[in-house]
């Protein structure tokens, strides 16, 4: 009887340990769909140089990250935004301490189809499109055609960062919401692929994603600014006035394997992968 017993409390302690956002060898990492490959790239070049380690990466949207550290089944949560107010208020109710480390930098390309003739719009004509009040594409110099508007769903921190910066201007007062006819989309590949076979779809992502089956729109401030491309040298001056900055969020300052691999991702390996992946580098 008594081994039987140490049979089950053995199991029990495997299974709690595979549940946990991370143990001694391994690590859960999860969340934005933006980060996701610049994730794997990272966990595979770090698995590499450190054979006795496991990191496992996973998307879902940067809300779904920071639920999962804040209910302790992922180690490190992905996210391109910061964490809100509430969040926080959830994690500490759980004993949860998100700590935030800034990774990389990010634009976010705004894409049409290659057969569309726009080029370049303003960050007005953009928050005009993408609420509805501009629905044709005659409107800003395009073919008589209805928009087909595409957007990451609330999840995601694409989201959150693309209607507080573009539909609401970086008001905390905006309102402005999606136009109620836009196609909610689950990943930035998604957005990819439905743009690559629609005329007059359009749909915003971040650069990583950018391929010649999408054309990225030039933006610009306002009538008066020059038109920026998606581009890492733009981001970098800060001329294109769609970027943002990217996270690794984990349960207090990172230490043990977490911190091992967050200081993996700030090395200048790491930095260079997130230069590979079409980002920008925090750490040159």
């Amino acid at each position: 009887m008594i081994k039987r017993l140490l049979c089950v409390f053995s199991l029990l302690a495997i299974s709690t340990s595979a549940l946990a956002g991370s143990n001694r060898n391994s690590i859960q990492v999860k969340g934005s769909d933006t980060m996701v490959n610049l994730g794997q790239a990272w966990a595979e070049k770090y698995m590499e140089e450190n054979p006795g380690d496991f990191v496992a990466v996973t998307g879902g949207g940067s809300g779904t990250g920071l639920s999962s550290l804040i209910s302790g089944s992922c180690g490190i949560a992905m996210s391109s935004r910061n964490i809100k107010e509430k969040e926080i208020a959830l994690a500490k109710k759980k004993n949860i301490n998100p700590y935030e480390t800034r990774v990389a930098l990010d634009g976010l390309a705004v894409v049409v189809n290659p057969a569309n003739p726009v080029s370049k719009l303003t960050l007005d004509e953009l928050a005009g499109i993408f609420t509805g009040r501009i629905s044709n594409w005659k409107e800003v110099g395009g073919k008589d055609e209805r928009i087909v508007i595409l957007s990451r769903e609330v999840n995601s921190g694409t989201h959150v960062y693309f209607k507080e910066h573009v539909l609401r201007k970086q008001d905390p007062n905006g309102k402005e919401e999606f136009a109620p006819g836009a196609l909610l989309l689950s990943s930035s590949q998604a957005i990819a692929d439905e743009v690559a076979g629609n005329s007059a779809a359009v749909g915003y992502y971040g650069m990583g994603y950018i391929s010649s089956k999408q054309k990225p729109i030039l933006v610009a401030k306002d009538k008066t600014a020059e038109y920026e491309a998606p581009a890492i040298e733009n981001v970098l001056n800060g001329k294109y006035p769609i970027s943002r900055p990217l996270f690794l969020y984990t349960n207090g300052a990172p230490d043990g394997l977490v911190k091992k691999f967050v200081d993996y991702v700030l090395s200048k390996e790491g930095q260079e992968i997130v230069l590979v992946t079409d980002f920008v580098p925090v750490n040159k």
